[in-house]
């Protein structure tokens, strides 16, 4: 009996200990929730996020203009939080250097970004993770 017991305990520990998510490289955005209205992502520019261990930048790129680093700053998680904190926009801004809590999901290549920003504003955001190394 003791034997039956041992194996599925053992692994509910093992299935316990896994890692946080890994997100590095590259992000697109693919559309979002904002107060309840569905956004899709722009067309007429790409907005990409690009991940390492602790820190992002994110960037819009436009055909035939410079890509542009609109946000840079620090993620963390913590259980099934992303907490983010954004330490540069080069817009006005803020939420700058204000940890956001945000619950995610990844499933497949699907980064999803659930939280209330400070200003009160909830969010769903959609984050597909780009396969080709050279796209950012």
């Amino acid at each position: 009996m003791k034997n039956i017991l041992l194996f599925p305990i053992c692994c509910l520990l093992l299935s316990s200990f896994q890692g946080a998510p890994n997100l590095r490289g590259a992000w697109k955005f693919a559309g979002g929730i904002y107060n309840g209205k569905k956004e899709g992502a722009p067309t007429d520019y790409t907005l990409r996020r690009k991940y390492t261990d602790g820190q992002y930048e994110a960037f819009a790129m436009q055909k035939g203009y410079k890509t542009e680093k609109y946000e840079a700053g620090t993620y963390v998680f913590k259980g099934d939080t992303c907490v983010d904190t954004e330490t540069f926009c080069s817009q006005p801004s803020k939420i700058t250097n204000i940890p956001i809590h945000y619950l995610y999901t990844l499933k497949n290549d699907t980064l999803t970004l659930r939280g209330t920003l400070p200003t009160g504003m909830t969010v769903e955001e959609y984050w597909v993770r780009v396969r080709k190394s050279s796209e950012l």
